[in-house]
């Protein structure tokens, strides 16, 4: 397989929540996105954490049960947010997919979220590269 990098593949302007933002605006971008999760950032950019879909069923239904309100996103979010470089290789990313990792990646280039990556992306590099491929 060609040495394909993330930088190639990677969606350059990427979705992502800002961090305060209410879970109803957050599920409102997934939904426009259609995305199945999206990072969290601060002020600078910088990924803070990661919301998906799960966690915002999980805390809405609960939410509506106890009529609470609607909480922020940095009450639901998973602060251990798995994230890749630009420089790294398509190959690597879709052997960590292989085994059930996280169907989207926040692509971190020092410190801050410059690309968002999912296994859509990481499919059609895959293609390409086995149509590059010379047939023997």
């Amino acid at each position: 397989m060609p040495r394909d990098l993330i930088k190639n593949y990677m969606n350059k302007v990427p979705v992502y929540v800002k961090s305060g933002s209410l879970l109803t605006d957050v599920v409102d971008i997934l939904l426009h996105n259609n995305l199945t999760g999206a990072p969290v950032v601060n002020s600078m950019k910088q990924v803070i954490g990661f919301v998906s879909e799960q966690d915002c069923i999980h805390q809405l239904l609960v939410s509506s049960y106890h009529s609470e309100g609607v909480p922020p996103v940095d009450e639901v979010m998973r602060t251990e947010v798995v994230s890749i470089s630009p420089e790294d290789l398509i190959i690597d990313l879709a052997k960590q997919m292989d085994n059930r990792r996280p169907k989207i990646y926040p692509v971190v280039d020092n410190g801050k979220l410059v690309g968002l990556i999912t296994r859509t992306e990481v499919l059609q590099a895959l293609k390409d590269a086995v149509l590059k491929a010379p047939v023997v």
